[in-house]
């Protein structure tokens, strides 16, 4: 029997976000985000008509929430503040009811022994800064390190881990690539002008932040499909696995780390005459002198890729002009969200991060494993027992155990998600929870087997492959 213990203080938790637990209620001064919009615009796009307002109302119970937090074995908890509640309009005046909120929330974890990692932006624009061009316009960079730096002056004497983004390269793909989330364009110059102010306004915030001498550190969550081609000895193939990488992972994990751009990158947009207008020699010295001190890496599933066979083009630049996408044969799937499942993807992903960038310190700030129907696995006493979950959740630490065994600086684990959360346009289609929501009686909580069998890994610091 084999024991896969972690090193000592080892992140155990859970990573969530404001726009998808708190809700919204008459009264809380909330503004309206992208999402609120969209929503009230054209629900018809989202899971049996459940938006935003409906989340796991965090925003009333967040005490108890944060009290299971600690009887499932978390030591910390990674959460967003959102844009749109603590300054309603993106600019100017401040919500109090906001300020309230947020420190209450923070003042709970910290009292139960849980500490607060808090990020600044999870696709959430307010909706007043949307119609001026959202990330398009650099104004917006003005107005997201001015919100960065109000939350430093409001919550930075007791969060000591702070994120500029979870997922950016999500805005670029679902707002101006591959519609699905709002605004919905297909439009590659858009998408590079986003990209490039998201990691501007990044490496500005991080600016910010050192310059106020906080008490802590700042880094930025990026979710890192390892591309792998169909043939490695091919060099087609590998190639095409390189600029894969380039598009989706390297685009932002190279300025962040290393404050540079991947060449190969540069290249194509300069070719496509793509480079953005803003990326000017005093803003690209910003980037290259303000990189993170922590990475979160948010893994889910491999990206595999072959040579460009397809003929078909499209109309518009697009990055899948430059490769194409290859199925593996008799891969493992989650059937429910579609999506491989490749436990070693993680392992891959901290080997690169050791040898290619520094070996940074990071952590798994997601991994996640939706299931939809979940409450056919309800046993007679209500709970789910969701041995699917710990059997993802052990596979995978099984890597990050060996990525250790062998050098990574990764330190910790947090899991997509606490509780069932609302998931955009799949609303709660799919659940990724250690404890359950029941929508039908007004958000009820009811621990899964997955949170019980967590509370012994986080105690133990680890487990044995007969746990």
């Amino acid at each position: 029997m084999q024991t896969y213990t972690f090193p000592d203080h080892f992140w155990w938790g859970s990573a969530a976000s404001g726009p998808q637990t708190e809700g919204r209620f008459d009264g809380d001064g909330k503004g309206e985000n992208i999402w609120d919009y969209w929503y009230q615009k054209e629900p018809e796009h989202f899971f049996n008509r459940v938006g935003p307002d409906k989340t796991s109302q965090f925003y009333k119970m967040f005490k108890d929430d944060v009290r299971l937090m600690k009887e499932i074995g978390h030591n910390t908890f990674r959460t967003s503040i959102q844009w749109s509640r603590l300054i309603p309009n993106g600019t100017g005046a401040v919500n109090p009811d906001a300020v309230r909120f947020y420190n209450e929330v923070i003042d709970t974890l910290i009292a139960n022994g849980i500490e607060p990692f808090i990020n600044l932006y999870h696709f959430d624009m307010p909706y007043p800064l949307q119609e001026k061009g959202g990330w398009l316009d650099p104004a917006t960079v003005d107005a997201y390190v001015a919100y960065a730096a109000t939350c430093f002056e409001l919550f930075g004497d007791r969060v000591k881990k702070w994120f500029t983004f979870n997922e950016p390269i999500v805005c670029v793909e679902g707002g101006y690539l591959y519609q699905f989330h709002y605004p919905n364009e297909v439009n590659m110059a858009h998408a590079v002008t986003v990209g490039y102010h998201e990691i501007l306004a990044s490496a500005r915030a991080i600016q910010k932040y050192h310059a106020g001498n906080y008490d802590g550190e700042i880094g930025i969550i990026l979710n890192l499909t390892p591309s792998y081609p169909r043939d490695a000895s091919n060099p087609d193939d590998k190639k095409a696995s390189v600029l894969a990488d380039a598009f989706f992972n390297r685009s932002f994990l190279d300025p962040a780390v290393k404050g540079t751009f991947p060449i190969e990158l540069v290249e194509i947009l300069k070719e496509l005459d793509l480079v953005p207008e803003s990326a000017t020699e005093e803003n690209v010295a910003i980037i290259a002198e303000n990189t993170v001190d922590l990475l979160g890496v948010n893994y889910y599933q491999p990206r595999r890729v072959k040579a460009k066979e397809s003929e078909e083009g499209s109309v518009h630049p697009m990055p899948d002009d430059y490769f194409d996408y290859y199925i593996l044969p008799g891969r493992k799937m989650n059937p429910y969200r579609g999506w491989e499942i490749y436990e070693k993807g993680i392992y891959d992903i901290l080997i690169n991060l050791r040898d290619n960038y520094d070996n940074i310190r990071c952590f798994i700030s997601e991994n996640g494993m939706g299931v939809e129907g979940e409450e056919r696995f309800k046993n007679a006493d209500g709970v789910i027992e969701d041995d699917y979950r710990i059997a993802f959740v052990k596979d995978h630490l099984r890597y990050v155990h060996q990525a250790i065994q062998e050098g990574s600086a990764v330190q910790g684990y947090h899991m997509w998600t606490c509780m069932d959360n609302w998931s955009w346009t799949n609303a709660y289609k799919n659940r990724y929870g250690f404890i359950s929501v029941d929508l039908d009686q007004d958000g009820k909580r009811t621990i899964k087997k997955s949170g019980r069998w967590f509370k012994q890994l986080a105690d133990a610091n680890g487990f044995s492959d007969h746990d």
